[in-house]
């Protein structure tokens, strides 16, 4: 019988999987002292990193790459110590295993439990972003799991000096180094065989644009934990605080507009629109962002683009803006359902009738009422660092932390019962 050679990426991904199984057997003070050390040594570190970043970062320019893609690739020393903090945060928080969401005891005596358990390998498949490389696998070593990474080409050379930090680090810790796992190879035949390789990875989560995550979602055998582009809507109802809009106006879009949080439409009460038009246009102007509109917004704003349907739909990640005037809250919702992805919605409304009807019927992972969309982020909601935002509804929904990176077992326990 002739024997299959593994490829490399399939031997990665096994090594991982018998490093699941030791992960799973460590305590949480073992755990959290992996990820303090993991934290120490990025930040003693950081310019090994940096100089590897520099390398993708002229290989980027030369490539013309968008400066919102730049930005998304730049590593800073402060980017490093704070993707470091971001380990410390995660090591202080709860352990999400081995908790017992429920217990029972059937008539024959026979004791039941639902525990949390580790969801096994979690293969992660993301771009241009080499603080990925460190919030997945401080979140997956937290939750017990092991995890391979496939990153963008963008980054090779980025991923590939932080992994190696990060398996020296390891080095020190009861956590094998072959819990992480990072795919080096820029073909995409690597990436296809992440697809399928069920019998090794439990879970696959993409995380980047539109075009890798439907990717992911379409070509996939192993189970996706989808997360979605952030095609984000703001909608001023009339009743709207105009100081309070704008003031979230301006920070959902401009904060970071290269962020799957940042505000990419605003949709405005005419009423309000026409009150409160020249205040509008003056903050939009004052911070630089370049307004498409509808025929409405076009005739009314010197300057505005005519918006065609790509910008109803497409996330700019940049200081761009589609503005659409609606008659009423309902045309709003038409809007969203249309054109959202389920990312993160917000209303600026006086009106609490307006804001109930709001959250009740737009579907999204995530919504706002007076607030800007820009704190859909685990850290920023107290999960820690975050794996990615789903937008899907099943088994997990929005930030994700480290409760998202676990699933149950029964535990029966008995005195020789039998059916």
């Amino acid at each position: 019988m002739a024997v299959i050679e593994k490829t490399n990426v399939e031997m990665q991904a096994i090594a991982a999987k018998k490093a699941a199984k030791k992960l799973s057997l460590l305590t949480t003070e073992e755990k959290n002292e992996a990820l303090m050390i993991l934290a120490n040594t990025l930040e003693s570190e950081y310019q090994t990193i940096l100089k590897a970043n520099a390398q993708d970062l002229e290989a980027g320019k030369e490539k013309g790459y968008e400066e919102a893609f730049i930005d998304r690739l730049t590593l800073t020393k402060e980017r490093i110590y704070d993707f470091a903090d971001g380990l410390r945060q995660v090591a202080k928080l709860t352990d999400p295993t081995d908790e017992v969401l429920s217990s029972w005891t059937l008539d024959n005596g026979l004791k039941v439990e639902k525990v949390t358990v580790p969801l096994g390998v979690i293969g992660m498949i993301y771009e241009a972003r080499p603080n990925v490389t460190v919030d997945a696998t401080g979140l997956a070593l937290k939750s017990g799991n092991a995890i391979v990474l496939k990153g963008g080409s963008s980054a090779i050379t980025s991923n590939k000096a932080i992994v190696e930090v990060m398996h020296g680090a390891l080095e020190q810790t009861k956590i094998p180094k072959e819990a992480v796992q990072f795919i080096a190879s820029t073909d995409r035949e690597a990436t296809q065989q992440l697809f399928t390789m069920k019998e090794h990875i439990d879970v696959l989560i993409p995380r980047g644009g539109a075009s890798l995550i439907n990717a992911v979602v379409n070509n996939a055998t192993v189970p996706v934990l989808e997360t979605g582009v952030g095609n984000c809507h703001l909608y001023i109802d009339e009743s709207a605080d105009v100081n309070k809009a704008l003031k979230i106006l301006i920070n959902a879009k401009t904060d970071r507009p290269a962020v799957c949080n940042a505000a990419e439409t605003a949709i405005i009460h005419k009423v309000w629109f026409e009150q409160n038009l020249e205040q509008f246009v003056t903050a939009c102007s004052e911070n630089h962002i370049t307004i498409h509109g509808d025929e409405t917004v076009v005739k009314r704003i010197p300057g505005a683009l005519k918006a065609d349907e790509d910008d109803w739909s497409n996330e700019y990640l940049s200081l761009d803006i589609a503005v659409k005037v609606v008659n009423n809250i309902d045309e709003a919702i038409d809007h969203i359902e249309t054109y959202g992805t389920k990312h993160s919605e917000a209303i600026i409304t006086e009106d609490k009738s307006a804001a109930t009807k709001f959250m009740k019927m737009v579907d999204a992972s995530a919504l706002y009422h007076n607030a800007s969309t820009r704190f859909t982020d685990g850290g920023a909601l107290g999960f820690g660092a975050e794996i990615g935002i789903s937008t899907q509804k099943l088994h997990a929904r929005g930030p994700m932390g480290l409760p998202a990176l676990t699933t149950v077992k029964y535990l029966m326990s008995g005195d020789g019962q039998t059916r």
